[in-house]
């Protein structure tokens, strides 16, 4: 932002302006009315020019730094949906014979400070929501709301939910730490019998870290190919 507004402090006190100010006090309507179109157009051409300047060097940083990867379509069992210029992903897969399992995961959204002693990235401890659907082929969801953590999932809560018709204010069950812990228990293991476990966890981080660098260079280069426009 300091280096937008840089140039914008620099035009305002350019000879130019000056000048413009003196034809105000000494007004000439037609030669007034040219100067006004003229720093206009002057002072349009030198913001675009500038916010250009900068998106490439942006862009340029982030080549540099490190370029993302391409995206993984498989994790173990899972098929892997990148979902491109959108902030989750898809994680589909098949367990037993009747079973169809899907997981609809964020983008990172949410951080909390952690002590030095934890695994961290940037002094944070980044967090990922993500949801478990498991259908049987009748007309009922189990849906599992989780968190991601770097190395661990954690189960918030679940409930059985229709297909196509949910009721307007639906009875979710207690939060899951509510519960008993030995059946707490029994459904972590349900779910890391599916796969679906810490080692997920671990690569929804990872992942998650690619795309949003991926999606940032493609929001740049969006955005600059905009201004180009003429």
């Amino acid at each position: 932002m300091a280096c937008l507004i840089q140039p914008l402090r620099k035009t305002l006190s350019s000879p130019s302006l000056k000048t413009l100010l003196l034809l105000h006090q000494h007004p000439k309507p037609t030669s007034l009315f040219t100067s006004r179109n003229y720093i206009s157009d002057k002072q349009k051409s030198a913001f675009q020019g500038n916010i250009l300047r900068l998106l490439g060097n942006e862009i340029q940083y982030e080549h540099e730094r490190c370029l993302p990867k391409q995206p993984i379509t498989r994790f173990n069992s899972f098929m892997v949906d990148d979902r491109p210029g959108e902030q989750w992903i898809r994680l589909k897969r098949k367990f037993g014979e009747k079973e169809d399992i899907t997981i609809e995961a964020t983008m990172f959204d949410g951080s909390f400070p952690v002590s030095t002693s934890a695994k961290v990235w940037d002094d944070v401890q980044l967090h990922i929501t993500f949801i478990v659907n498991i259908s049987k082929g009748d007309d009922n969801v189990l849906e599992i709301m989780c968190s991601a953590w770097p190395d661990a999932i954690e189960i918030k809560k679940l409930f059985v939910r229709g297909h196509n018709r949910t009721p307007d204010q639906p009875y979710f069950g207690p939060e899951f730490k509510e519960l008993d812990d030995e059946l707490q228990d029994s459904l972590y293991e349900f779910l890391e019998e599916r796969s679906i476990n810490d080692e997920l966890a671990t690569f929804l981080h990872e992942y998650m870290k690619n795309k949003d660098k991926t999606e940032f260079i493609k929001w740049l280069g969006t955005v600059k190919s905009y201004i180009e426009k003429k």
